[in-house]
C-alpha cells in the first residue's frame, strides 16, 4: 500500500474555471513532449464534462494537440467506451453483460403486475421505474436487499412494513433468478465489479501515462475504491470541484455521516443538504482526510476573484454556523460581480434572460450560458432568442414525450382508447407531422370540414358512430371521413378485441402512424429516438405483462417517453448554451445565468420513494429523499464562481406565488446591503413588448345606411335587436356566428333541440300519441353517447310522459293539436317577421293556443312588462294575421311547456299572460297588441331608420355574450 504522503487528492476552488484551470495544471505537468499528454487519461463523471475538458484543452492549445484519452464513467457502455483501459482480457472470468435497462424495467413491470394483479400495465411500468432507481441505490450503496428481511420497525409501523415487504418479495426473490436465467448483471453491480476489478489491477500495474480523476463526485462505495487507488498510484490524481478547504473544523465535522450510536446504533444523518456533505462522504470512504487535499496550483484566464470562493462558502455554511454573519469582514460577504433580477412571472424572467444572453454577444469572444433545472423556462429563452435570430443548444434536451414523434405516437394511442372522441382525434389529425409536405394543405381542408362538423355534444362512440353522426352532416366532412376512417380501422379493430401482447399493439401503433405522416415520423434525431425506443420495446415486449389492455397503452409509452431525452445536433451559437444542473457541472462562460431559484424548481421537491419508507431508508443507511438538495446546493456554488453571475427568479409561477429558494434567500442574507439588482434587465424586457399607450376602446355602435340594413328578421331575435342592437348587427349584417364547442356538453339548446326532434317525429307518425312517445325517446336516446345518455335520460324521459300525460289530459278537455314546427311570416312596419311555432293548438272554444318548449326557466312577467321575450305573442300575431298557411283564428292561449323541475317531478305549464291581467301579466286579449307594438317601434328604430347599433343597449335583457370580445366590452363596459 502506498504511503499516505504520496496521496495525490486536489480540488479546484469555485471561483476557478474547473476545466480550464484542470487543463492549465496538466499541461504544465504533463505537456512538455509532444506526446506526454497523450498517453494519458482523464475519468470525468459524464459526456458532457468529457466535452467540456476537450473544449478547454482545444482552447489553451491555441493549434494542433494530441489529446489524453477522455473516458466518462458514467457511460452505460463502460469498457467498450474505454477500450483497453477497462479490458478484462487476463482476468479469470470475463464479466457478464448487463442487462438492457428497457428490458429490465418490462420484467420488473410483469413482477410488479403479478404482485398487484390490480395494477395495469401503464401503472405497473411506472412502479417498475420507481423500483428500479430503489433497486440501483441498493447496489450502488453496496446494501445487499436480503438486509430488509432483518429491519425490525418500532410498534406501529411493523404492520405496515409487512405489508411493503409482500411487495418487495420480488426483489428479494424473484428478480435474482429472473437474471440467473438471463445470464446478465445488474449495470450498478457490473459497474462495481469493473471498478473493483480495474483499481486491483492499476495496484500491480499502472497504466504507462498519467492517470487524472477529475470532477467525480459520486460518493459511492465502489467510485470511492477506484479514486483512492488513482490517488496512490505515481501518476495519479484526483481533482476533486469546490472542495472547501477552509471550512471550521467542527462545522466540516457536523456535516456528517456519524458513527453509530453505542446503544442504539442509529447513526445520525448530519447535514445531507450541505453542498459539501457529498464531498465529505466521499473522501471518509476514500479513506482521506480533508487536510490531505491541496489545491490546485494552475488558474484560467476566466477565474473570478477568490473571494468569491469565501462568500459561497459562507453563505452556505451550515445553519449553526451563520450567527456570526453580521461581524463579518465585508472581504467575507463580497459578491461583486454578481447580479439578481427578481420579476413578476415567468415570462418576465425568460425574457429578462434572452435579453442578457444576447446582450453578451455584443462584446466579441465573450461567452453566456444559462443554467435552471426549469425546462419550461429554458424553452422559453430558446425562443425568445429567435427574435433576434439566434439559435441556442439546450443540451438538457427535452423529453421524447414532448417532442413531435413522441405527441403523436401518445395522440394515436389516446384517440384509439378513447373511440376516437372527436377532441382526441382531432388533436392527432391536426398534428403537424400528419400529411407533412405538399399534401398538406389538401388534409387541412378535410380536417377544418371534420372539425366544423363535430361541433356540439359528442356523436355515438367509435368510428361507425363517428361516421352514422358525419353522413347525416354530408358535404366535404363526410366524404374526407372516408378516406381518415380507412387509416384508423386497422387500429380500432386490433384494440378493440380487448387485452393484447404488447408487440402486437406496438407494431399496430407504428404502421399506423407510419401510413398518416409517412417517413416524416422517423427522420431527425427525435424521430430517431421514436423509432428505437419502439424497437426495442417490441424486442423486449416478450419479457414485460403478458398482455395489454388499450387504455394502458398511452400511459405505458407516456411512463417510458419521459425519461428519453431528445438532445438536438450541436448546431446553435458557438458562444452561447443552456444547460441543465447535470450538463452544467465543469463548464464555464464569462456570463452565467442561475435563472428558476424557487423553491421547488432549485432546490426541486425530492420525489418520494414508493417503496421505501423514509424509516426503512434511514435503517439500511441509504441516502435521504434530501440527499439531492445538497447536491443542487454544490451545482449552484460552482456556478456561484463565474467571473460574472446573473440570479433569477420569479414571484409567481403559472398557478401561484412562488417561495424564494432557500439559496437565494442565504445569499440576499449574507449580502445584505451589498445585495446588486439588475432591475433595469427587467425594464427592458418589459419595455420590448410594450406597445405604447394605449387608448381603451369606446361602445361600439355602428350606424349602417337604412338602405343596407336587414328587412326580415325571426321572432327569436327581436331581443337581440332591442337589448343588443351590437350582437344583431355582428350576426345579421356581418354573418359572424359562434361556433359550438368539440365535444360540447349538452346545454339547453341542445337538449331543446333533442326534444323537438321527438315531438316532431312523434307528430308525423303517430299524432303525439302518448302511449308512444317514452318508446320513441328512448330510441333516440339509445343513438346517442353512453355518457350523455347516464346523464339525461331519467330527466327526458320523466318529462317526456308528463308531456304525454299533459297532452292526453288536454285532448279530454276538447284541445287538439293543429301541427307542429310550421314557419310563418308576415309584413309588418316596413319588413318582414318571420318565426317557427313549436306547437300551435285549437281549444275547445275554438281559440288558437301557441305552445313554446323549454328545458329550462320559462321567460318572467317582468321582462314581458319590459317589452322583451315577447316570442310567443309575436307568433300569436303571425298567426291571427293569416302567417301560417291553413292556420286561422284569434288567439286564446299562450303557453310555455318547460321541462324543468316543479314542486311535483319535471315538467310544467307556465303562461306570461292571464285572461284578466292578473298578478302584473298582460290580458291575453291584449298580447298580440302589445307585441306588435314593441316590435313596430323596434323595426322603425334600427331596421328601417337609422338608430346605431349600441353595444350592450340593456344589459339586464342582454345574458349571451357571444360577440362580448368582438364588441371589447372589458374595455368600455362600467366607463361609459
Amino acid at each position: 500500500m502506498a504511503e499516505a504522503s504520496r496521496l495525490s487528492v486536489y480540488t479546484i476552488p469555485p471561483h476557478r474555471a474547473f476545466a480550464d484551470a484542470l487543463v492549465a495544471g496538466l499541461r504544465r505537468r504533463f505537456g512538455d513532449g509532444a506526446t506526454d499528454l497523450a498517453r494519458g487519461t482523464v475519468l470525468v463523471p459524464n459526456n458532457r464534462a468529457r466535452r467540456a475538458i476537450t473544449e478547454a484543452f482545444v482552447r489553451a492549445s491555441g493549434g494542433a494537440l494530441l489529446l489524453p484519452r477522455i473516458v466518462a464513467i458514467g457511460d452505460p457502455d463502460l469498457d467498450e467506451a474505454t477500450g483497453a483501459l477497462f479490458d478484462p482480457a487476463g482476468d479469470a472470468t470475463p464479466v457478464p453483460p448487463a442487462v438492457p435497462p428497457l428490458q429490465r424495467r418490462l420484467i420488473l413491470a410483469r413482477l410488479v403486475q403479478e404482485a398487484d394483479p390490480a395494477l395495469d400495465a401503464g401503472e405497473a411500468v411506472r412502479l417498475a421505474g420507481d423500483l428500479a432507481r430503489t433497486l440501483d441505490q441498493l447496489l450502488v450503496e453496496e446494501v445487499a436487499p436480503s438486509r430488509l428481511r432483518e429491519i425490525r420497525l418500532a410498534e406501529g409501523l411493523s404492520q405496515h412494513w409487512e405489508r411493503a415487504l409482500a411487495s418487495f418479495e420480488l426483489v428479494l426473490d424473484r428478480w435474482p433468478a429472473e437474471l440467473a436465467r438471463l445470464g446478465r448483471l445488474e449495470l450498478a453491480e457490473r459497474r462495481r465489479l469493473l471498478f473493483d476489478r480495474v483499481a486491483e489491477r492499476w495496484r500491480d500495474n499502472p497504466p504507462g501515462g498519467f492517470l487524472c480523476a477529475a470532477g467525480i463526485t459520486a460518493s459511492a462505495p465502489a467510485i470511492a475504491r477506484l479514486l483512492r487507488s488513482i490517488a496512490e498510484l505515481r501518476g495519479g490524481m484526483v481533482v476533486l470541484p469546490g472542495l472547501d478547504l477552509a471550512m471550521d473544523e467542527d462545522a466540516w465535522a457536523s456535516l456528517g455521516p456519524h458513527a453509530p450510536h453505542p446503544e442504539t446504533g442509529h447513526r445520525p444523518r448530519g447535514e445531507p443538504t450541505h453542498p459539501q456533505h457529498h464531498l465529505k462522504q466521499l473522501l471518509d470512504r476514500m479513506r482521506v482526510a480533508r487536510a490531505e487535499v491541496r489545491t490546485w496550483a494552475a488558474a484560467s484566464e476566466i477565474d473570478a476573484p477568490p473571494a468569491r470562493s469565501r462568500a459561497i462558502a459562507t453563505a452556505l455554511a451550515p445553519a449553526e454556523m451563520t450567527h456570526d454573519w453580521g461581524s463579518l469582514r465585508a472581504i467575507d460577504r463580497a459578491l461583486a460581480g454578481v447580479r439578481t433580477l427578481e420579476v413578476g412571472t415567468p415570462a418576465e424572467e425568460a425574457a429578462a434572460v434572452a435579453l442578457a444572453l444576447r446582450e453578451v454577444l455584443e462584446t466579441p469572444g465573450r461567452t453566456a450560458a444559462l443554467v435552471t433545472p426549469d425546462r419550461a423556462l429554458a424553452r422559453r429563452v430558446s425562443v425568445l432568442l429567435t427574435r433576434w435570430g439566434v439559435a441556442i443548444d439546450d443540451t438538457a434536451g427535452r423529453p421524447l414525450s414532448e417532442v413531435p414523434p413522441g405527441t403523436l405516437l401518445l395522440a394515436l394511442a389516446e384517440a384509439a382508447a378513447g373511440d376516437f372522441a372527436p377532441v382526441p382525434l382531432l388533436v392527432l389529425l391536426k398534428h403537424p407531422l400528419v400529411r407533412s409536405g405538399d399534401a398538406r394543405p389538401a388534409w387541412l381542408e378535410g380536417v377544418r370540414a371534420l372539425d366544423l362538423a363535430l361541433r356540439g355534444p359528442r356523436p355515438a362512440p367509435g368510428l361507425a358512430g363517428l361516421g352514422e353522426h358525419l353522413a347525416a352532416v354530408g358535404g366535404h366532412a363526410a366524404a374526407f371521413w372516408t378516406d381518415v376512417r380507412a387509416l384508423l380501422a386497422p387500429v380500432e379493430r386490433l384494440l378493440g378485441e380487448g387485452a393484447r401482447p404488447l408487440a402486437h399493439l406496438l407494431g399496430c401503433l407504428r404502421e399506423a402512424a407510419t401510413k398518416l405522416c409517412g417517413d416524416a415520423l422517423w427522420s431527425r434525431a427525435e424521430g430517431r429516438a421514436a423509432a428505437e425506443l419502439l424497437a426495442e420495446l417490441e424486442e423486449h415486449a416478450g419479457a414485460g405483462p403478458a398482455e395489454i389492455a388499450p387504455p394502458a397503452l398511452a400511459p405505458l409509452l407516456r411512463a417510458l417517453m419521459d425519461e428519453v431525452a431528445v438532445r438536438p445536433p450541436q448546431g446553435g451559437h458557438p458562444r452561447l448554451a443552456i444547460y441543465g444542473l447535470i450538463e452544467a457541472r465543469l463548464q464555464s462562460a464569462d456570463l452565467l445565468i442561475l435563472a428558476g431559484l424557487n423553491e421547488g424548481v432549485w432546490p426541486g421537491t425530492p420525489a418520494p420513494d414508493p417503496w421505501l419508507a423514509p424509516r426503512i431508508r434511514a435503517e439500511l443507511e441509504l441516502p435521504g429523499l434530501d440527499f439531492r438538495i445538497g447536491v443542487a446546493a454544490h451545482d449552484l456554488a460552482s456556478g456561484l464562481g463565474a467571473p460574472s453571475v446573473l440570479l433569477t427568479r420569479a414571484r409567481r409561477d403559472a398557478r401561484s406565488p412562488t417561495i424564494a429558494s432557500r439559496f437565494w434567500l442565504r445569499l440576499r442574507a449574507l449580502a445584505s446591503e451589498a445585495w446588486v439588482s439588475a432591475d433595469e434587465l427587467g425594464h427592458w424586457a418589459r419595455a420590448l413588448d410594450t406597445p405604447g399607450d394605449v387608448a381603451p376602446a369606446t361602445r361600439p355602435a355602428p350606424t349602417p345606411p337604412a338602405a343596407t340594413r336587414p328587412r326580415e328578421i325571426a321572432v327569436t331575435d327581436v331581443d337581440r335587436l332591442k337589448a343588443d342592437p351590437y350582437a344583431f348587427y355582428a350576426k345579421k349584417m356581418l354573418r359572424l356566428r359562434p361556433l359550438d364547442a368539440i365535444d360540447a356538453e349538452p346545454n339547453a339548446a341542445w337538449r331543446g333541440t333533442a326534444v323537438h326532434d321527438i315531438l316532431r317525429a312523434s307528430w308525423a307518425e303517430d299524432r303525439l300519441d302518448a302511449d308512444r312517445l317514452r318508446a320513441r325517446a328512448a330510441a333516440w336516446l339509445a343513438q346517442a353517447h353512453p355518457l350523455l345518455r347516464a346523464f339525461w335520460q331519467p330527466r327526458l324521459l320523466e318529462a317526456i310522459d308528463w308531456i304525454g300525460g299533459a297532452m292526453a289530459d288536454l285532448r279530454a278537455d276538447g284541445r287538439e293539436v293543429i301541427d307542429v314546427e310550421r314557419k310563418g311570416r308576415i309584413d309588418i312596419a316596413g319588413v318582414t317577421l318571420n318565426g317557427t311555432f313549436d306547437r300551435i293548438d285549437r281549444l275547445g272554444d275554438g281559440a288558437l293556443a301557441v305552445v313554446d318548449y323549454k328545458t329550462g326557466k320559462p321567460p318572467s312577467a317582468k321582462a314581458v312588462r319590459a317589452g322583451y321575450s315577447l316570442q310567443l305573442g309575436l307568433l300569436g300575431l303571425i298567426a291571427e294575421r293569416g302567417g301560417f298557411e291553413g292556420v286561422t283564428g284569434r288567439m286564446g292561449a299562450f303557453e310555455y311547456w318547460s321541462l324543468g323541475r316543479a314542486k311535483t317531478g319535471f315538467g310544467f305549464i307556465a303562461s306570461p299572460v292571464d285572461p284578466a291581467g292578473k298578478r302584473d301579466r298582460i290580458p291575453t286579449d291584449e298580447f298580440t297588441a302589445v307585441a306588435a307594438a314593441n316590435f313596430a317601434d323596434a323595426a322603425a328604430r334600427w331596421l328601417t331608420g337609422e338608430d346605431p347599433f349600441t353595444a350592450k343597449l340593456v344589459p339586464e335583457y342582454a345574458p349571451y355574450g357571444e360577440y362580448d370580445q368582438l364588441m371589447r366590452r372589458d374595455e368600455w363596459y362600467g366607463r361609459d
